[in-house]
């Protein structure tokens, strides 16, 4: 069996990356973040590449790929740590390519895929969503409530914006209800959304990882590279090893998804559960790498380490993924937790 990306799979990833360096350079993505904001005029460039349709059958104006191509595109956009809408729009574009009728796809998806009416996804807890991403700006939004769902008009929603923690993604509050029901498979929906998730985690991971080593090769102590300290190499080795394992679990899981769907719902609470505290791991591991530079408000790995905790919050922390996983193989939950 040949593990590797297709060819079209490793163009995708090749040219996502060398868009994304060359438009959200570190001192983009710091004005965005500083002055929370999106840059419309890149968003547009995104949509012309047809990324947000990348999943979309073409029927409703999309490329018509699979879980596998949306990873390659959320891990880059992680590791660029792109200031953009694409997870919010692709999490309510799956929902209703997955458990919507024929019509609400078809009302939907063209939106979504086009970018210029995009959806946003509320987890709701007693009628209200906490932490929704990008709902300010969004045409629709799915209410999820456990295993159901429905889609209501933004303008049919209380949307208040909230600061967090990660300026470069713009949160808020939803207070809704009712709507237009989904009827399909919401949490099969769901975990493709927690795999893109963790695909963007595996790439916020991965730049850290690189800024480090940049940094210890760099950085001298007695006149000799940080990196040759052997505390400082195992930290580094560490941190590639769960980057590593992220992408693993998570490339795996959106492969479940597209190939063998009844192993998605295992192998998805598995990669988020991982990317989450991996996510977090790897980028506080930077922090001590690049000493008390990396803990000042002029390096961006400050933006890395807030994304990552941030993330692993959204649909589902390691906690209740690992709790899930329990579930599904049989053990007791004081048994996963061992």
């Amino acid at each position: 069996m040949n593990f590797d990306f297709t060819d079209d799979q490793r163009a995708i990833k090749s040219t996502a990356r060398e868009f994304l360096s060359a438009r959200f350079t570190a001192e983009k993505v710091r004005e965005l973040a500083e002055a929370g904001e999106y840059d419309d005029a890149l968003w547009t460039q995104i949509v012309e590449l047809g990324w947000p349709g990348i999943f979309i059958a073409e029927q409703h104006g999309g490329q018509d790929l699979g879980t596998v191509e949306l990873a390659i595109l959320m891990e880059e956009l992680g590791y660029a740590l792109a200031p953009a809408p694409f997870f919010s729009n692709a999490a309510a574009g799956l929902l209703v390519a997955h458990a919507g009728s024929d019509e609400q796809r078809e009302r939907y998806l063209p939106g979504v895929a086009g970018g210029d009416r995009r959806g946003a996804v509320a987890v709701l807890s007693n009628g209200r969503a906490p932490l929704v991403a990008d709902a300010d700006l969004a045409a629709f939004i799915v209410l999820v409530d456990g295993n159901q769902a429905s889609v209501v008009d933004a303008s049919d929603a209380r949307i208040e914006p909230v600061r967090t923690i990660d300026a470069t993604r713009r949160f808020s509050t939803v207070d809704a209800d009712g709507g237009d029901p989904l009827e399909g498979d919401v949490q099969a929906a769901l975990d493709r959304i927690a795999v893109a998730l963790a695909a963007e985690l595996t790439g916020v991971a991965q730049r850290a990882l690189e800024l480090s080593v940049e940094y210890t090769k760099e950085r001298k102590q007695f006149d000799r590279p940080i990196g040759s300290f052997q505390a400082i190499s195992h930290r580094c080795a560490q941190m590639m090893l769960e980057t590593e394992g992220s992408r693993a679990t998570t490339l795996y899981a959106a492969w479940a998804a597209d190939h063998e769907p009844d192993s998605l719902a295992l192998a998805a609470s598995m990669a988020k559960a991982y990317a989450s505290d991996a996510g977090w791991r790897v980028t506080a591991a930077a922090l001590q790498v690049h000493g008390g530079i990396g803990f000042t408000w002029e390096h961006d790995l400050h933006f890395f380490l807030k994304r990552a905790k941030t993330d692993a919050y959204l649909f589902g922390t390691a906690r209740e993924h690992r709790d899930r996983v329990a579930d599904l193989v049989g053990l007791s939950r004081s048994a996963a937790a061992v």
